[in-house]
């Protein structure tokens, strides 16, 4: 019954796995809070134009990737692929533009159409950090900080390597651009027929290409930082200088590119070898150009996306669950009271599970498979005097403990 299986490329966040994105997403949070990133959320689906505009008619993931549909009004929407271009949106569509700098977090599910592979879904979460308004070397400095500061906190930071590359303003990419254009113009017979429709329209996407034949000719393509003016040598000279200052270690990669016009300047991935072909855990760059193109005021942002489901590979150990307090009623009759101790123990904000059913021996199994820390053992004679007897699960150690006592008693366990 292929119909009650999850669609191809998706997958079910079960306890442990949910667990990990969790963990992800919670050290991502608290980690951009200290560098003043504010948690924003958009639509998981938008205007398909929002997503054409801004990842341009020639790339894969538009013309062969976007789950894209009519709806019941005749609007024609997009899933979203990616969060830039949604933070983007919601800068000019909110009138945001008054009130830079502006630093977002965010982080929630992307769709893409392709192959399933490792780390790969077609359903699959990120997290993101966008930084819009700052046009200085620092605003780069500092989102890369950001990014290896979580890796750090994750305990993932010493299986990365930070490769950089710099594309240069508007005029050095004009420059390359023309020698890019001549260079694959003379082997246009080599190119895949993909890159011969990029040829003329944006050469730069050439660079990403996976087919062999084009990976070959692009090994041998001019150089962008044989074309870079001084302004952009400066700048990422200024860029790699703080990333120095701050003990990040990086390795240039001319070959990094985005081939989107709107990019510029700063280009950067975190990549590591433990997970196979799919190295990239997190990717970013400046796209100064992005917000005009839009529509919006010229705003400069930098950002960065992190594969939550890679992240969540790499992370050392598994994320244990909660050990709750398992209440025992001894017999049908403390069952009230059971639950009445149960609930307001969970409004003291501890753990606490009560089991449906069963008598004491049932239950205290059922306590030992969740891996409670203890149990609290409620009987009629522990009833009538006050008390509760407390028994700790990992040493098998008994006490009474007064009713008015125990939510302090139980702190230990959290």
């Amino acid at each position: 019954m292929s119909s009650l299986q999850p669609v191809r490329g998706t997958h079910d966040l079960l306890p442990e796995t949910a667990r990990r994105h969790r963990a992800v997403i919670d050290i991502a949070r608290r980690v951009a809070e200290c560098y003043g990133y504010q948690e924003i959320a958009t639509p998981i689906f938008e205007f398909s134009e929002v997503f054409k505009r801004t990842l341009g008619d020639t790339s894969d993931i538009v013309t062969k990737e976007m789950y894209s549909f009519t709806d019941r009004g005749g609007e024609q929407l997009t899933l979203r692929p990616e969060a830039t271009a949604g933070v983007a949106r919601a800068l000019i569509s909110g009138g945001l533009s008054q009130q830079l700098p502006l630093k977002f977090f965010c982080h929630g599910p992307m769709f893409r159409y392709e192959r399933p592979q490792k780390g790969r879904l077609r359903q699959f979460h990120q997290i993101d950090v966008e930084l819009l308004g700052v046009a200085q070397p620092l605003g780069d400095i500092e989102v890369i900080a950001l990014g290896a500061q979580i890796l750090r906190e994750l305990g993932v930071y010493d299986r990365v390597v930070l490769e950089l590359n710099t594309l240069g303003d508007t005029e050095s990419r004009q420059a390359y651009r023309a020698v890019l254009v001549d260079y694959f113009k003379a082997h246009r017979d080599r190119l895949s027929e993909d890159s011969l429709g990029r040829l003329e329209r944006n050469p730069l996407r050439i660079l990403d290409s996976k087919d062999e034949g084009d990976r070959r000719l692009v090994a041998e393509a001019p150089l962008f930082t044989d074309f870079l003016n001084d302004a952009s040598r400066d700048f990422f000279a200024a860029v790699t200088a703080g990333l120095e200052s701050l003990g990040i270690p990086y390795k240039l990669n001319p070959r990094l590119v985005r081939g989107l016009d709107y990019y510029c300047h700063t280009a950067f991935e975190f990549t590591t070898e433990a997970l196979g072909a799919q190295g990239t855990v997190m990717a970013g760059g400046r796209y100064d150009g992005l917000v005009a193109m839009m529509g919006g005021p010229a705003t400069p942002g930098i950002g960065w996306a992190a594969g939550i489901e890679r992240l969540a590979m790499l992370l050392a150990a598994e994320t244990p669950a909660i050990r709750p307090i398992a209440v025992i009623p001894v017999g049908a009759a403390e069952e009230a009271a059971a639950l009445r101790l149960t609930e307001s123990l969970r409004r003291a904000g501890i753990t606490v599970d009560l089991g449906y059913g069963g008598n004491l021996g049932k239950r205290m199994k059922r306590a030992n498979r969740m891996n409670a820390s203890a149990a609290v053992i409620l009987g009629e004679d522990e009833q009538a005097r006050g008390v509760a007897a407390v028994r700790d699960l990992d040493s098998g150690e008994q006490e009474e403990v007064p009713l008015n006592a125990l939510r302090d008693h139980l702190a230990r366990y959290r």
